[in-house]
């Protein structure tokens, strides 16, 4: 009599396969800045503190009483789905000035998003701030978000300079929005939008850039100006200077690149004594 066959055991159904990963979600970083008055005509900062690819150092200021500190670039950023910020305070009396050791160039990244670049800046009663950075460059493929806040007690001083080139040396531009918005005394007194880049509606056109490539803004804010704004006027065939309805006035000058854009914004820092 033949053995019965052994029985077969039925084959575990496979194990479903893990979710991929996510991709990374880019950086998220914060530089800060806190100016004080040192009770001596000086200046000092209590909080200098950065993170990431935003890297501050105390550097030689220019004049006296001031504190000038310098944003030095600690690696490639923004890319694509980075979150970057920088919040400024100078308190009562104080004199700061900031700068940039080379250009901020945003590039396109491993994460399809677009990048932020926010800057939240308060001036208080009596301080007074340069902000001059160097130029933002939209690199081909990015896509960039920047918005700069600024809050100005009555007596605040400020001149705030931002400037854009699209594309590097013969490429194409990324795409590049910022925006300007900027208050005094709690009301409203600038808010400008600007979209420029593949997608953005008639950017290249003569009612916008005119084919030019780079574009820059000069604000300048002093109690002084309600006694006497500078009028308008032409800083050249592509730049004027116009007064605010508050004591201030705005410079914006279009340019082929951005070292004549700068040539044409600095005819309008020469209305600030300070």
């Amino acid at each position: 009599m033949s053995a019965a066959p052994a029985p077969v055991a039925a084959a575990a159904p496979a194990a479903p396969a893990a979710p991929s990963a996510p991709p990374p979600a880019g950086v998220r970083a914060t530089a800060r800045i806190t100016a004080a008055a040192d009770g001596h005509g000086g200046t000092v900062l209590p909080l200098l503190s950065g993170e990431g690819p935003l890297a501050l150092r105390r550097t030689r200021a220019a004049a006296p009483g001031q504190a000038r500190v310098t944003l030095v670039g600690a690696m490639s950023a923004p890319l694509g789905g980075d979150r970057l910020a920088i919040e400024a305070r100078a308190e009562a009396g104080a004199r700061l000035v900031f700068d940039s050791s080379a250009a901020t160039i945003a590039l396109p990244g491993r994460v399809p998003r677009a990048a932020r670049y926010d800057v939240r800046l308060s001036v208080a009663e009596g301080a007074a701030v340069h902000w001059l950075p160097e130029p933002l460059i939209a690199a081909a493929g990015s896509v960039l978000h920047q918005h700069i806040r600024v809050d100005l007690a009555p007596g605040a001083r400020l001149v705030l300079r931002d400037e854009q080139v699209l594309g590097r040396a013969g490429e194409e531009p990324g795409r590049l929005g910022t925006r300007l918005t900027v208050h005094r005394a709690g009301r409203p007194l600038l808010d400008q939008r600007l979209d420029f880049g593949p997608g953005a509606p008639g950017w290249d056109s003569g009612a916008v850039l005119g084919g030019h490539r780079a574009v820059g803004q000069l604000l300048l804010v002093d109690p002084e100006f309600a006694d006497g704004p500078p009028g308008p006027r032409m800083l050249g065939e592509t730049a004027a200077l116009i007064p605010l309805a508050g004591p201030a006035a705005l410079a914006t000058a279009v340019a082929p690149d951005a070292l004549q854009v700068r040539r044409l914004l600095d005819q309008a820092h020469t209305f600030t004594a300070w």
